[in-house]
């Protein structure tokens, strides 16, 4: 119940993956030979099941180790590149950490970065970005999807003021890609980050879409042998591409009916568990949300307690990426909630290899823990005690 955080690699993307761990072993920039041939034959064929996945050109797809590696090209890449022209970079405070480091470093080293405001849904409004933007802004970045409530931002529209103010836009679209449909034209994005092990593929590999038309100018992170484009050196992990394009083609070939049959999935986990526990809230958009996924707090109760007591249910307490922090989760305090409510708050991610039966067990495990961590809780039992009055 934590596919938010990585997903199982799909048998069949594991089935294309394994010949080349052996026999076809070739290395995709040594084209002089057969062996050669045959990989980057191979890449190119994942490029263009990726590309085809997010409405792009095979052309335009980086491979990357993963959408941490893909933000900060694209953030510090166009930093770099545009620097003599403009130091004002626009984001949101609730984007991942991939994002709001690199914009972190770069405030550090003298540029202006906004962090436009969310509403209690967690969602950026586009008329925000908009009065955001100045004649020194070089990079507007907002995440498709949030990784911690599901939220679906205003992609399209942020898409579109941005190209009418000749703004470069990213997304980092971790989460949304693979999940719901993502089309890079449509939505006039053209810097997009992606990571194979959120979509049944394997961990280690990532995409960055970089447009070509119009071209979006990127300073690499690091120099070498002028792989990719030349915005990426190193050799491409040959079966970790072949990877995600067979991720990528099963995606595309059957997101729809995935997304419906999770999206029933979480509401039946919803339902239920609202049905058998008190005091329990919704986080996040009620409706544009990812299909799978379900943000909940559960009042009087602390989220790590929680999850110490399901031993064989994963779920978290918010980003994989920061669940060592003791502090509450950054993303629910900035949609209003208190440090209490947000300590208390689980996300539950459902994904492809889900069954009802385990999401109606998953509804008896919570249940079951939650009414005893109250039933150990002083302020619950005070809460919930009648109160006495005088004669």
């Amino acid at each position: 119940m934590d596919n938010h955080s990585t997903t199982r690699v799909d048998p069949r993307v594991l089935d294309a993956m394994l010949p080349f761990f052996g026999e076809e072993f070739g290395n995709a920039a040594s084209t002089t030979h057969e062996f050669g041939r045959r990989a980057a034959a191979a890449c190119d064929r994942a490029r263009e099941h990726v590309a085809r996945l997010i409405g792009a050109e095979a052309k335009e797809i980086i491979f990357t180790s993963g959408a941490t590696e893909s933000d900060n090209l694209a953030i510090k890449g166009v930093a770099a590149m545009a620097r003599k022209r403009g130091n004002h970079i626009i984001t949101a405070g609730t984007e991942h950490h991939a994002v709001l480091d690199p914009c972190k470093r770069l405030a550090r080293e003298g540029f202006d970065v906004t962090f436009v405001p969310i509403d209690r849904c967690g969602l950026v409004d586009p008329a925000d970005v908009r009065r955001a933007i100045n004649d020194q802004t070089i990079l507007i970045s907002i995440m498709a999807a949030n990784n911690e409530i599901g939220t679906i931002a205003p992609v399209a529209e942020i898409g579109r003021i941005a190209r009418e103010r000749g703004v470069p836009f990213h997304t980092d679209a971790t989460q949304a890609v693979g999940r719901v449909p993502v089309d890079v034209n449509a939505m006039n994005v053209d810097l997009l980050s992606l990571s194979a092990h959120k979509m049944y593929g394997p961990k280690g590999v990532g995409v960055l879409y970089v447009r070509r038309r119009p071209p979006v100018r990127l300073s690499p992170l690091f120099d070498g042998g002028g792989h990719e484009r030349n915005m990426r050196s190193g050799t491409v992990a040959v079966p970790l591409a072949v990877g995600l394009g067979r991720a990528s083609e099963l995606c595309v070939a059957e997101m729809d009916d995935e997304a419906r049959r999770l999206a029933a999935l979480r509401d039946r986990l919803r339902n239920g568990l609202e049905a058998q526990i008190d005091e329990v809230t919704l986080n996040g958009h009620p409706a544009l949300r990812l299909p799978g996924n379900l943000n909940m707090s559960f009042a009087y109760v602390e989220g790590e307690a929680l999850l110490m007591s399901m031993k064989d249910v994963a779920v978290s307490s918010g980003s994989a990426c920061t669940s060592a922090s003791p502090e509450p989760s950054y993303v629910l305090k900035a949609i209003g909630l208190s440090d209490d409510l947000a300590h208390a708050s689980i996300r539950f991610g459902l994904g492809r290899f889900n069954t009802e039966e385990e999401v109606d067990y998953t509804i008896g495990c919570v249940a079951e823990a939650v009414g005893r961590l109250r039933r150990m809780s002083a302020v619950w039992e005070s809460r919930t005690r009648p109160a006495v009055g005088r004669d």
